[in-house]
């Protein structure tokens, strides 16, 4: 059964006529028309995804870009195969172990910027899967950042919040005017069209990043960008009941996080629970799932990663749930290593009518990320170094406190809580992601809860108020209207803290498929701008 559950994948499309033969869902609607004029000239998801990846870094500069990175999630329809392909940054070499964050930022400033990784996997997405050129799949990108994009309000308040940490190409490039042009980052674009990652990690673009770096204080060097490669990784593939989750892997800790809470939950009936018992289960299982996250998960390439997912440990930890009294973090323990991410990531979906799908989630971390502008490349760096532990068991700029596994190291990738998702169940077929810091893997959570329960609207999913425990701080951090009046005092009565965010948190983008009918539906979050591109059946 468990075979059938992932072939039907492929067959979504069975002789019935769909309104629709593809779909792409992201948060700008330039970045979706991108995806789907490359479904209109013949290309697949693949072609989709990496247009609208480019067009993302273009037009949603305070979220992605080619200065950051990322993880495509694949289902490659022809091969019965699913693929992560790790684009996340690495460590510079003069990073050392993290010495360097004694004095300098690792949020603020080119010192904070990992090596970007997204060219290197938009690169390999398009010459290992797509059918198009990559001059085809760069235009659009290349198009947006010549002739510019009008700021909204969203992107408003995000440069008023980070405005102020600007170098001066930043802010001659995004506080210039209403409209931001990129003449400088269409350059580097149309030199990746032409020379791909080879330009961009050893070639042109490689040599200006790098003077630009040397002269700056950035630690990026020849030898890190030239060392870059993309990883294609086996996804994190999971069952819950009657539905299998295939996720995000390590260096992403959303895979193996989204498996430790459900494999808490298998033998729940959350369907037949009341609110507040279901939220009180779903809050201790997320507080013990980050627990292990933060203190054992790190790039695999580097660490040992224990058996956090054993059937009997997981039974244990459930065991200790008490369902009527609320687990102090303090009491569940912690490594010696382990003690005392907003919305600024992107994610888009993808479907095309071979069947093939990609839920990808794109980052530079914090808000336009390190806020440093090569001046010769238009790149705007990621501050990814602040994804490390880079002072173990102090909070990093999403309050997680982890440990020494994900500790800076050369060459390294830094944890991440990306968590591109498939869900399939017996008939219907979930792609979903968010940005949201440490907040993604419990919003991801809570939407797949969603659709498996199927006791909402499907806008409710991705549109329903959030709420998120990390193990430390030891609280509820929701958004307004999370919980009915009611459950919060009985979460309060059993021990329960807290805490309503200032703001919200989030921005999903997600596709629901009927495979019994074909019929697609795109789902995005009203917390953002995101927009629906469809292409009609012939």
């Amino acid at each position: 059964m468990k075979r059938v559950c992932v072939l039907l994948v492929c067959l979504f499309f069975p002789g019935i006529a769909a309104a629709n033969a593809g779909m792409v869902v992201a948060a700008q609607e330039s970045a979706a028309e991108a995806g789907i004029s490359m479904l209109k000239q013949g290309g697949n998801a693949f072609d989709a995804a990496a247009a609208t990846a480019l067009a993302l870094g273009v037009a949603e500069p305070g979220s992605s870009g080619i200065g950051g990175g990322g993880f495509f999630l694949l289902y490659i329809a022809r091969e019965h195969r699913y693929v992560m392909l790790d684009a996340r940054e690495t460590s510079p070499a003069l990073a050392g172990n993290g010495e360097v964050y004694e004095t300098q930022s690792s949020i603020d400033g080119p010192q904070s910027a990992g090596v970007p990784g997204l060219a290197a996997g938009v690169d390999h997405l398009v010459s290992r899967y797509g059918k198009l050129t990559r001059g085809a799949v760069v235009q659009p990108a290349i198009e947006l950042a010549k002739n510019g994009f009008e700021v909204s309000p969203r992107l408003q308040g995000m440069l008023n919040w980070r405005g102020k940490v600007f170098n001066d190409s930043a802010r001659n490039t995004f506080l210039a005017g209403t409209v931001i042009k990129q003449a400088a980052l269409a350059e580097t674009l149309t030199r990746f069209a032409k020379g791909g990652a080879g330009d961009f990690y050893r070639g042109e673009t490689a040599g200006r990043l790098v003077a630009d770096m040397k002269r700056d204080g950035g630690l990026i060097r020849e030898a890190d960008l030239a060392a870059y490669r993309v990883i294609e990784r086996e996804p994190v593939l999971f069952d819950y009941q009657n539905y299998r989750v295939i996720s995000a892997s390590l260096p992403s800790s959303g895979g193996l996080t989204l498996a430790h809470v459900f494999g808490q939950l298998k033998d729940d009936d959350l369907k037949a629970m009341s609110q507040a018992d279901r939220a009180h289960l779903l809050i201790e299982a997320m507080k013990r799932a980050y627990r292990d996250r933060n203190a054992h998960l790190g790039d695999s390439d580097f660490v040992d990663i224990p058996d956090l997912l054993g059937a009997q440990r997981l039974k244990a930890l459930r065991a200790g749930i008490d369902m009527q009294r609320a687990t102090p973090s303090a009491a569940l323990g912690n490594t010696p290593d382990a003690i005392g991410a907003g919305t600024d990531t992107t994610h888009f979906s993808v479907i095309d009518d071979e069947g093939n799908m990609v839920s990808a989630t794109l980052s530079i971390n914090y808000g336009f990320g390190s806020g440093y502008v090569s001046p010769s490349t238009g790149i705007l760096l990621n501050d990814e170094m602040d994804d490390f532990a880079t002072r173990p068991g102090k909070p990093n700029a999403y309050g997680l406190v982890q440990g020494t596994a994900n500790a800076v190291a050369p060459g390294k990738r830094m944890l991440s809580s990306m968590t591109p998702t498939f869900v399939i169940g017996p008939k219907r077929t979930f792609i979903v992601g968010t940005p949201g810091g440490s907040r993604i893997i419990s919003m991801v959570l809570l939407a797949s809860l969603g659709f498996m329960l199927d006791e909402s609207a499907p806008a409710d999913w991705v549109n329903a108020p959030r709420y998120h425990h990390q193990f430390l701080p030891d609280e509820i951090q929701h958004e307004e209207g999370a919980f009915m009046p009611t459950v919060t005092i009985e979460l309060q009565k059993r021990g329960h803290t807290l805490k309503q965010v200032s703001r919200q948190y989030g921005n999903m983008h997600a596709i629901l498929l009927d495979r019994e009918t074909g019929n697609l539906t795109g789902l995005t979050d009203a917390r953002g701008e995101g927009k629906v591109e469809a292409l009609k059946a012939r």
